[in-house]
């Protein structure tokens, strides 16, 4: 049996060891994140021509692919509609390992990303127009009704 005394004991020992492991798990979740930075479709056919992707994923929802180049560094570009298989044997060719996301998972992905719906704004536009002239026209009538008594 552990008494009181003995747990008060283990008390600072237990805190010094949570206060030094926090910090460490902390920086440890900072270097799982990755931060990739855009570049161009064009830079993109210089990396490839050049044989500098390591390993490519891709998203055929949002037409994106995430590549690791050969010296570490991550970065995101775009492809034009309907190249997706293309795009992927020429990775292969190139010696990049290709993976490409599941529905599901690009579904997912897709929902991070804010969209505009300019329909939304166009009715609540014409709605909001349909309802000034409606208001317009009713006062128009009501007063030549006044007008006629």
């Amino acid at each position: 049996m552990i008494s009181v005394r003995r747990s008060v004991r283990f008390g600072p020992a237990l805190l010094a060891c949570i206060a030094l492991g926090l910090p460490a798990l902390a920086w440890g979740a900072a270097e799982g994140t990755i931060s990739y930075e855009k570049e161009s479709e064009q830079a993109f056919r210089q990396q490839l021509a050049a044989r500098q992707i390591r390993s490519a994923i891709i998203n055929k929802r949002l037409r994106s692919l995430r590549l690791t180049l050969e010296d570490g560094r991550h970065v995101k570009a775009r492809y034009p509609k309907h190249t997706e298989p293309k795009v992927a044997s020429e990775l292969r060719h190139a010696g990049a390992k290709v993976t490409v996301l599941s529905k599901a998972q690009a579904e997912a992905e897709a929902k991070k990303f804010p969209h505009h719906h300019k329909i939304r704004y166009i009715a609540g536009g014409v709605l909001i127009a349909l309802v000034v002239v409606a208001v317009v026209a009713f006062f128009i009538r009501r007063q030549r009704r006044v007008a006629d008594y």
